[in-house]
């Protein structure tokens, strides 16, 4: 059985792909002198209480890159995102007067390592990994998707394929479950804490485990029979079904979840507060359509939210399946 209860963050991934934009990465940051900082790392302080990192009081500390290295949560095509998100890079180097490089990743760790080593700039981050982001890498959460100003949000599913003999959650004892990645607040965080919440299920000893490494992988598995169940983020399953990767008759739900916010946007803390302020601009202004509109149909433009408020439920979850996060 897989278990994993504790994330190691920095490491030779993320480094590696960077290597391939042909940047090098900084020295290690020094950790901060005693300040109130919470759950942050310590190179980070938290004077004002809002659980986010301060800006940099020294003026000589922010940074103001020319080019700035944007990316998106990992997905299992990456090529198709990089497009969906060609018009918002666009609309981002026009207000921002900067270039804009779209950064893939491939891992939820690789795009915290890559914040925190300094070479990325703004990003998306799935939910479950937001805090991480928060923590470990300075992570400044600012938008989300929404409708009419209200956060869009999803939930989570556990899903099977016809015939599989798994029609409700206590079937899944001594089945495998798969689920997405350790920091995945749908594809782990939440089943892990709701299994044992609502049903006595402990799934580090009632079950079997695999990690697929991404909510659409997972839900091919399970449309392909590769997996008998999978915790996923019903979100993602919508788009694939809206796009004929898989079809409905080839998947079954056995649990939905109360719902959850989705992906959330911002930037490092210790960036120059007028590029910032250029930043907010861009999500605050972009124009809701072409393709990024076609694939997040269910939202009509970027939403500020409150990472203390609108990620409290993400943070009490993590807090009662005991995950612990090592940032070094």
């Amino acid at each position: 059985m897989d278990t994993i209860s504790r994330t190691t963050l920095l490491g030779a991934s993320a480094l590696a792909l960077l290597a391939v934009i042909g940047i090098s990465a900084p020295n290690a940051a020094h950790a901060q002198d005693d300040c109130a900082r919470g759950d942050l790392d310590d190179r980070f302080c938290d004077t004002d209480g809002d659980l986010l990192a301060d800006a940099p009081t020294d003026e000589a500390d922010f940074v103001d890159p020319s080019t700035l290295i944007f990316t998106y949560t990992p997905v299992e095509d990456p090529a198709l995102y990089r497009e969906v998100w060609d018009e918002f890079t666009a609309h981002l180097a026009e207000v921002t007067g900067r270039d804009v490089t779209y950064f893939t990743v491939n891992s939820y760790a690789a795009m915290v390592e890559a914040m925190r080593a300094g070479r990325l700039h703004i990003g998306g981050f799935s939910t479950g990994s937001v805090p991480l982001g928060v923590n470990c890498a300075g992570f400044h959460p600012r938008y989300t998707m929404g409708t009419d100003g209200v956060i869009s949000g999803y939930e989570m599913e556990i899903i099977t394929y016809p015939g599989s003999g798994i029609e409700e959650v206590d079937d899944l004892i001594g089945q495998t479950l798969a689920f997405t990645n350790p920091a995945s607040n749908s594809g782990y965080r939440a089943p892990s804490a709701l299994l044992s919440a609502e049903f006595g299920i402990n799934v580090e000893e009632d079950l079997e485990t695999t990690f697929s490494g991404a909510h659409d992988q997972s839900i091919l598995g399970v449309a392909n029979q590769d997996y008998p169940a999978a915790a996923v983020a019903n979100s993602v399953m919508g788009r694939m079904l809206d796009r004929d990767v898989v079809s409905e008759d080839q998947i079954v739900t056995i649990y939905q979840s109360e719902t959850f916010p989705t992906t959330s946007y911002g930037y490092v803390n210790d960036l120059h507060p007028d590029l910032k302020a250029d930043i907010d601009e861009a999500f605050q202004t972009f124009p809701w359509e072409g393709a990024l509109a076609e694939e997040f149909s269910d939202s009509d433009g970027f939403v500020e939210i409150s990472y203390e408020d609108d990620w409290r439920i993400i943070r009490t979850i993590a807090n009662e399946i005991g995950e612990v996060f090592e940032c070094s």
